[in-house]
């Protein structure tokens, strides 16, 4: 019944030692790509037309630069605590170490909401990339095909085949992940600079006119709906059982990563806007919009082809990440022991990676953008204040744990990232916050159905409580026999007993 149990910090390293089944294959190079691959592609690809179009306008880029520093704080005390407990399962492993057993039920839970539901948004962006593309070469797909139902459509047949193809290679191996992302991410990386470099000429200033249409709360609203395209380095923590050196690689790849998503999203961002109006540029392909508006249609299906493998590593990283969360839950036993399977060849939870590509399919296919994003965002935004809170109590309950790398100006810095997710939380639409509410009672029924019965932790402690400590103590007769019944009961019984 303590639903509060803690994992000790010793006991999750150790139980990384014991099980050697993934494989640790990958350095620091590897990890910022990873972050690189997460971070670069749905925020610059995707959701800069929609969130210029409709929330900030030209100061898109200043919605950027907040989402950046919330983002760069939430780093650093995920930095702190990956090194510490290099552990695959980030916010969700690191609640468990500092806040309790339901917390972490509740930030793993969130962090299926937000990894599954933004691969989800990254498979449509990457279904209206391709048909851009196609259509540009003079083949047209039916928009039956190429539409969920909600935009009168069947299927979204080509976020559908991606996440196929993505679920295979993330089965295949972390290392042949690991390769397939970094040449994806060059190849994103090549397409962002050739947009820079084609679009920086043609920016017409007048574009930036007026640069605050929403005012300063459209940037404020920009920036809560953005706020997802910063969770590739949470995605960087997941892959720390696969890491050769996580003290020093960990750090390395999720700072560095960040560090250069956040140049490049203000970089394309004021190229975009300024390239044509901002309410243009409500598509899920913003790039090509802007550049075939401009006049450079040959070049649009360059970059076209770079924001497709863009979007190509997000999809990649994501499905490798939940992957990973779920098998550190199935684990601990708050999920099924097959999330825990790990292959023997491959080494990779390959049951649970179908499990998460199914569901990511499902939502890409069936579900509009708009409201993929916005529930992703508020997932991203509770796991970032979790391992936030999560620092701070253990620099002042576990100060002699050995810390790799450490926060600087505590405890500030955990009060500030807590202040900007909360900010940024609070600046979400309504009905965001109503279907959030409705996934947290979900995951409550479960954890209180399911996975309190059956975690491990629970069932490793010795000399579990005869009761709850929170009911009161009542005497046995009084709480089941109410007084006017119990005295004649009683009475009867001493009868029965003189007359043998």
């Amino acid at each position: 019944m303590n639903i509060f149990r803690v994992k000790s910090i010793q006991e999750l390293q150790q139980e990384a030692r014991d099980n050697e089944k993934l494989k640790r294959s990958i350095g620091t190079p590897e990890l910022i790509a990873l972050g690189v691959g997460a971070i670069i592609g749905s925020g610059i690809f995707v959701l800069t037309g929609v969130a210029a179009a409709n929330y900030a306008g030209p100061a898109l880029t200043f919605s950027f630069i907040l989402s950046g520093i919330t983002a760069g704080l939430a780093a650093l005390v995920y930095t702190e605590m990956a090194a510490m407990i290099p552990v695959a399962g980030s916010a969700y492993t690191y609640a468990y170490a500092s806040l309790g057993e339901i917390i972490a039920w509740i930030i793993g839970w969130n962090i299926i909401l937000e990894y599954t539901v933004a691969s989800g948004a990254v498979a449509a962006g990457w279904s209206g990339y391709i048909t851009d593309i196609l259509r540009s070469a003079g083949i047209t797909l039916p928009a039956s095909l190429v539409n969920s139902p909600y935009n009168g459509g069947l299927i979204n047949l080509p976020a559908v085949l991606i996440t196929a193809l993505m679920t295979l290679v993330a089965v295949r191996g972390t290392t042949t992940s690991a390769k397939t992302n970094k040449i994806i991410v060059a190849v994103k990386i090549l397409a962002i600079l050739a947009f820079l470099a084609l679009g920086i000429p043609r920016v017409n200033p007048a574009n930036w006119r007026p640069f605050l249409p929403f005012g300063v709360s459209g940037i404020i609203h920009g920036a809560a709906i953005i706020f997802f395209a910063y969770i590739g380095f949470d995605a960087v923590s997941t892959a720390a059982e696969e890491v050769r050196d996580p003290n020093k690689d960990l750090p390395r790849g999720i700072i560095g990563s960040l560090a250069i998503s956040t140049l490049l999203y203000i970089a394309v961002t004021i190229v975009l806007t300024g390239l044509v109006s901002y309410t243009s540029l409500n598509t899920p392909s913003p790039v090509t919009t802007a550049l075939i508006s401009a006049g450079v249609r040959g070049a649009s299906f360059i970059v076209g082809s770079g924001a497709l493998a863009g979007l190509t590593s997000v999809l990649l990283v994501t499905i490798f990440a939940q992957s990973r969360v779920f098998l550190a839950m199935g684990r601990d036993g708050l999920l099924p022991s097959f999330f825990a399977r790990v292959h023997p060849r491959f080494h990779t939870p390959w049951l649970t990676t179908i499990l998460v590509g199914t569901f990511v399919a499902i939502i890409g296919g069936f579900l509009p953008i708009g409201i993929i994003a916005e529930l992703a965002n508020v997932g991203t935004l509770s796991a970032f204040f979790t391992v936030a809170l999560g620092v701070l109590i253990l620099r002042y309950t576990r100060p002699e744990l050995e810390r790799p790398f450490k926060v600087p100006f505590m405890p500030w810095t955990s009060l500030a990232t807590m202040a900007c997710t909360i900010y940024l939380f609070f600046n979400l639409p309504p009905l965001t916050w109503l279907r959030f509410a409705v996934w947290m009672v979900l995951g409550l029924i479960v954890y209180f159905l399911y996975s309190r019965h059956h975690s491990l932790l629970a069932k490793s402690e010795e000399n579990p409580p005869a009761r709850p400590d929170f009911l009161p103590k009542f005497p046995f007769k009084p709480l089941f026999f109410p007084r006017p019944l119990s005295a004649p009961l009683t009475l009867r019984l001493r009868m029965l007993r003189r007359r043998k």
